[in-house]
């Protein structure tokens, strides 16, 4: 059964101070074994147009956005992944190396923690730190 939900999304990567957040409503339910969170982009996120997905199972986290940018974006325990990034700028080719994820959520909602380290496009990689929380509403 979908729950009406406020998801929360921030991102700091080390070495910085500034943490990019992003508090929105959405939807939350769970189909089969996997939970989902689901909410559309905004202007503030220069990602307007784009209805981004959550999909939360066991120790697996995805990322996925589709509309006027286009990627998915997987994080498994100490293991690499490829993603090929699309806004309406070009293709951008993302390799993520999950460090650590830890996942607490339940039908009520809970807290997803990512580390992982990300690359684009062959520069330097970059240490990210991606918090979720989601709060269902009755």
């Amino acid at each position: 059964m979908k729950k009406r939900a406020i998801i929360s999304v921030s991102s700091k990567q080390s070495g910085d101070d500034e943490v990019i957040e992003v508090v929105t409503p959405g939807d939350f339910y769970k189909k089969n074994d996997s939970y989902y969170a689901v909410y559309e982009e905004t202007q503030l996120s220069g990602m307007e147009g784009t209805t981004t997905t959550l999909k939360i199972k066991n120790n697996k986290f995805s990322l996925i956005r589709m509309g006027s940018t286009n990627a998915n974006m997987d994080f498994n325990k100490n293991q690499k992944s490829m993603s090929m990034y699309k806004t309406p700028y070009g293709i951008i080719e993302l390799k993520i190396r999950t460090n650590e994820i830890d996942i607490n959520v339940n039908e009520d909602g809970g807290d997803v923690i990512i580390n992982y380290s990300m690359s684009l496009a062959g520069q330097a990689t970059q240490d990210t730190q991606l918090k979720v929380n989601i709060k269902t509403q009755e």
